[in-house]
């Protein structure tokens, strides 16, 4: 070797040292915000080039999540610590779409809902037009092969935000048995920063699959909406929205290619490299599919709430989206 050659091996180390500093560096970095925003990614569909994100203030928005709380029964309501982190993390949105209520004698959700009117009525003692309140589920899982996995879903959301149209209702699935745990469906009115109307109704179908069959699940949701349109509500605007279970172990890439709700009549705002677990998996678990536009309300901005302490709390991490309310 000359010493030329010599030369640019000994440059070469060095550029690899200070490369492999700066990597680490920047993989030691934390990221001070509580939460990560995005634009829409859709992995399943072209999204026309001209799609641009409309930039709003959040006072011009209604931010939906959803937001798996893990075994939420008995056990997680009497930790108050845990209960006070939950509320903290309700504050952040105008609806919470709920999954894994676990509780036999179904006081859990009444209870959370005291909680959060709790601190809202102490904070707003002279508003209490700010209080939450909530459209719950019957215990899913109807059919008799289904009834050891029994679970209810929930929406919590602020009445100066949206309106429930009705109580809600389950999924019939009393032909197929698609599912284990039916798909709720709930129908509200968005409001406006007024409390009017404006004019625009949305269905949201709050699911949890199993995860063992997690693909053929999520392969029946555009039979729910189908239901949906003619025996519940002829509406175009459905969000499904929840634990799909669809990635990791549980649904590959190419099984959610095929899927029926990867169509082009479908928009998928969390895209399949997400990581919406807690703790050291990274998996896109839980997912938000729109059937249309919302009426030109569907804004393109969705992120992960990162602001939650650990697995005590939930194994996921909360996921929203926003729509314009003005």
């Amino acid at each position: 070797m000359n010493g030329g050659e010599k030369g640019l091996q000994a440059i070469s180390l060095i550029a690899i040292v200070v490369l492999s500093v700066i990597t680490i560096n920047l993989l030691n970095q934390k990221d001070d915000d509580a939460e990560i925003v995005y634009v829409v990614v859709d992995n399943r569909i072209t999204v026309d080039e001209n799609y641009t994100v409309e930039e709003l203030d959040r006072s011009e928005v209604a931010r939906i999540a959803t937001f798996n709380i893990k075994v939420f029964g008995d056990t997680k309501m009497s930790n108050q610590t845990v209960v006070n982190e939950l509320v903290d993390i309700f504050q952040r949105y105008d609806m919470v779409a709920v999954q894994e209520i676990k509780d036999i004698d179904e006081e859990v959700p009444y209870l959370f809902l005291d909680e959060l009117n709790q601190i809202n009525n102490q904070e707003n003692s002279s508003n209490l037009s700010l209080e939450w309140d909530m459209v719950l589920s019957v215990r899913s899982g109807m059919q008799e092969d289904d009834q050891n996995s029994q679970e209810q879903y929930a929406f919590y959301y602020k009445p100066t935000v949206f309106t429930p149209i009705d109580n809600g209702t389950l999924y019939d699935d009393s032909v197929n048995d698609s599912f284990q745990r039916e798909p709720f469906l709930a129908e509200f009115m968005l409001l406006d920063n007024y409390g009017n109307s404006t004019g625009t109704e949305i269905v949201f179908v709050n699911i949890h699959t199993k995860p063992t069959l997690a693909v053929e699940e999520m392969s029946a949701l555009g039979d729910v909406v189908s239901w949906g349109m003619e025996n519940y509500s002829d509406n175009e605007n459905y969000v499904i929205l929840g634990d799909f279970n669809g990635d990791c172990s549980y649904a590959s890439y190419n099984e959610l290619v095929e899927l029926p709700i990867s169509s082009e009549n479908y928009t998928w705002l969390i895209p399949d490299d997400a990581d919406t677990t807690v703790g050291n998996s990274r998996c896109a678990y839980d997912r938000i599919v729109t059937t249309s536009d919302l009426d030109g309300r569907l804004t393109g901005e969705w992120g992960i709430d990162e602001a939650i302490s650990g697995v005590a709390v939930s194994d996921h991490k909360p996921v929203w989206f926003d729509i314009k309310i003005i």
